[in-house]
């Protein structure tokens, strides 16, 4: 090594290490800043009748922006037994893709701007693994059989082309299903050659005995608990999520006179806690590992989970008298938002108001205390499913009162159990919500806690008229997403979004002509400045 280099090459080597730093750069705000590019013409040019003007903050024109609505809103996309999607195994590449963009289009329709896609229900993989071997509910075989495409690949661009919020959902320890209705059960047999509990068997555990049985990944095994882990990691670094997703399954639900038979792994790693110290240990170090591990592979991609609605029951906790997540299946959830290990939190809140053991106008305020200043946003996983029951979810209004109770506690959004539900629309139910809460677009919430690079104001540089009426605008600009306003008499209001790359479109203009404004946001819903105002004529 030169203990004195020459003066050339140490300016060389600094501008090396310059260019480097200035890539790395790059790359991290390439994530949050993509160009929008130009809509093509799709009609006659609409003239417009007033020329831009120097944009302003906060106005478009003369009139203000009213902010507009911040929520999520999403659906849960079931794949385990073919719940939602596919409809049944086996189907087609051809078929699976016209479905999937079926749910794509009620997304749309409900105004939702994210969907929760079931892609590792248990043990399995929706894209091509090497941690994992394919879903059966996709191919309808459990010898791992390679379907020849990437569905992951496809649901992220279909949905990002939507301007959805594509967010993978895992279930981290399950490793197979029942065998009733399709899974593999605790049958070693019909396990796929590459399925990793059966390369290690000691990462086993078969739970409960009897035809319910399946089996788990242990999570008082380190080196599984670190696999599990890779598996998922390799989807956030192979593809363009937007979130990692959990819902409630850790340690399996309580079977009566049954318990998880982890005795080797707590005789080896228990390290002296109780057992119920020691499982919630595990559940946590899962938690914060992926926190941590995501931060620094992807630090823009949200991290969530949608647990049972219960942590505790009293002191403490809620006012409620139902099975606590803490104790039955070790899931300290308060310790996960207090820690700030999550960027949102989902909590099943699947009972009505009223409800004796857990009411929802109770469980609500419990949860948005605990949320209180953590910087961890609060959605409602909401209960579209029991809608038609008897008692009090034969009333088609029940989930427009709990969203209004939401907006009341200001809760930052909804995800919807399940897809089919939603379609079904189970006595006017998701009319009745849709038209009172979700009538118009909304943008996501902003999340300060994660990485953000408002773009610069974009600029409408000109108008043509579809074949269907709508306007279609020339744009230029950089982001992830765009936001399109139009002025009434005394404000301008949020009229459609977009991705990047999709043509900027107010798809009811109104047959007067209006005066309009974009902006484009970053992936973290953070808006820019607005473009100059561009009024165009009348039709």
């Amino acid at each position: 090594m030169l203990r004195n280099p020459p003066i050339r090459l140490v300016l060389l080597l600094a501008v090396v290490l310059f260019g480097v730093a200035v890539l790395g750069v790059g790359l991290v705000r390439a994530a949050f800043h993509q160009p929008l590019g130009r809509a093509a013409a799709t009609g006659d040019p609409v003239p417009a009748v007033a020329a831009p003007a120097a944009a302003n903050d906060g106005r478009c024109g003369v009139v203000p922006v009213r902010a507009p609505a911040r929520e999520l809103r999403g659906m849960w996309l079931t794949t385990v037994y073919n719940i939602d999607f596919p409809s049944k195994p086996g189907l087609s590449q051809a078929q699976v893709k016209a479905e999937y963009l079926k749910w794509l289009d009620l997304a749309e329709a409900q105004n939702h701007n994210a969907i929760f896609v079931h892609v590792r229900p248990s043990g399995d993989a929706f894209w091509p693994s090497a941690y994992a071997p394919w879903s059966n509910w996709l191919t309808g075989k459990l010898d791992g059989t390679d379907p020849g495409w990437d569905p992951m690949a496809f649901m992220i661009d279909e949905a990002h082309a939507r301007n959805l919020e594509f967010h993978g959902w895992f279930n981290p320890y399950r490793g197979t299903q029942p065998a009733p209705g399709g899974g593999a059960g605790t049958d070693l047999t019909k396990l796929a050659p590459n399925h990793p509990l059966l390369q290690h068997p000691e990462w086993r555990i078969s739970y409960p005995t009897g035809k319910n049985g399946r089996l788990y990944f242990d999570p008082g095994v380190p080196e599984a608990r670190r696999f599990v882990e890779d598996a998922m990691l390799e989807a956030v670094e192979k593809y363009d999520l937007d979130g990692v997703h959990f819902d409630d399954f850790f340690y399996p639900y309580p079977e009566a006179g049954q318990d998880f038979p982890d005795n080797a792994s707590f005789a080896k790693h228990g390290g002296g806690k109780s057992r119920a110290d020691w499982r919630r240990d595990n559940v946590n170090t899962l938690v914060r590992e992926m926190h941590e591990r995501l931060a620094a592979l992807k630090p823009w991609v949200k991290f969530g989970i949608s647990p049972f609605g219960i942590w505790r029951n009293g002191g403490e906790g809620s006012d409620t008298s139902g099975l606590e997540s803490y104790d039955a299946i070790y899931a300290d959830t308060r310790k996960w938002v207090r820690e700030g290990w999550l960027d949102y939190i989902v909590p099943q809140l699947y009972w009505t108001i009223g409800f004796d053991k857990a009411d929802y106008a109770k469980t609500l305020p419990w949860w948005v205390k605990t949320v209180k200043g953590t910087g961890v946003q609060l959605y409602i996983g909401m209960a579209d499913y029991r809608v038609g029951e008897k008692g009090d979810w034969s009333d088609p209004a029940e989930l427009d009162r709990q969203m209004a109770l939401n907006d009341k506690y200001g809760v930052q959004g909804q995800v919807h159990y399940s897809a089919k539900k939603v379609k079904a629309n189970r006595l006017g139910s998701v009319t009745r919500y849709r038209d009172k809460h979700y009538a118009s677009p909304a943008l996501l919430p902003r999340m300060a806690r994660l990485p953000a690079a408002p773009p610069a104001a974009p600029q409408i540089t000109g108008a043509t008229r579809g074949a269907n009426g709508e306007l279609v605008f020339a744009a230029a600009a950089d982001g992830v997403s765009w936001a399109l306003y139009r002025t009434g008499e005394k404000e301008a209001t949020l009229v459609s979004t977009g991705r990047s790359g999709t043509p900027v479109t107010d798809p009811k203009p109104s047959s007067a002509g209006g005066t309009y404004c974009l902006t484009s946001l970053d992936r973290s819903a953070n808006e820019g400045r607005a473009s100059a105002p561009f009024t165009v004529a009348g039709s």
